[in-house]
């Protein structure tokens, strides 16, 4: 990468992380874009370039992203369930993030992010809306599976079911051993066997429905 590339990226991960940091401490509503820009020490316009509305702050740069999963399931082997293969595109991306060394603060701020979407009603409508995409796409991967059209209640419900689930991993008392709240750590081997019972508590109701 170009070293004016470098310090783009790096300029850009300092903002996204201070703003958290400042929505976490001051809380989301009551951090203006200017006091992120102040701790950063850059412009006010710096801030809305990388981040063009605040809420991006909290949703850009997700290593899960739609696209990533879309192409996964796109690209699955043949007789590879749509389910195992969101399995697999979990696993797949955190042994990327431990190969990079970034597991450690990946799963600590989205963990901090899911701490504040769920402390803030719009938040909570802005992450449903984003997360209606990877909905959409398991639910066409489990259609196909099936022989069924998209919009079968099946592969629907599914969809709903699995994301939803993934979802709430961060807020369930099993991803917080030390039985506390807060922005620490998620241990990702805990993470994996959490995704798995979400997944067969949709393969058991997929299972259900189509029996």
């Amino acid at each position: 990468m170009p070293r004016r590339q470098r310090k783009k990226e790096r300029t850009r991960e300092l903002i996204r992380d201070t703003a958290l940091e400042l929505f976490a401490t001051q809380g989301y509503r009551e951090t203006t874009i200017s006091a992120i820009a102040d701790r950063c020490d850059v412009a006010v316009r710096t801030v809305t370039l990388h981040f063009p509305a605040k809420e991006d702050l909290l949703f850009a740069d997700d290593p899960f992203s739609v696209e990533s999963l879309t192409e996964w399931l796109t690209a699955k082997p043949a007789g590879t369930s749509t389910l195992d293969a969101v399995r697999d595109w979990m696993a797949a991306t955190m042994r990327e993030l431990d190969a990079t060394g970034a597991s450690a603060e990946v799963w600590r701020r989205r963990s901090l992010r899911s701490q504040l979407i769920v402390a803030d009603e719009d938040l909570r409508g802005r992450a449903r809306a984003a997360y209606y995409r990877y909905e959409q796409a398991v639910a066409a991967g489990v259609a196909a599976d099936l022989g069924l059209p998209a919009d079968a209640l099946a592969p629907r419900l599914t969809g709903i079911t699995v994301i939803t689930g993934l979802r709430e991993l961060y807020e369930s008392a099993e991803a917080r051993p030390s039985g506390r709240r807060g922005a620490q750590a998620v241990d990702p081997e805990q993470l994996l066997v959490l995704v798995d019972r979400v997944l067969d508590y949709a393969r058991a109701g997929l299972a259900r429905l189509t029996n």
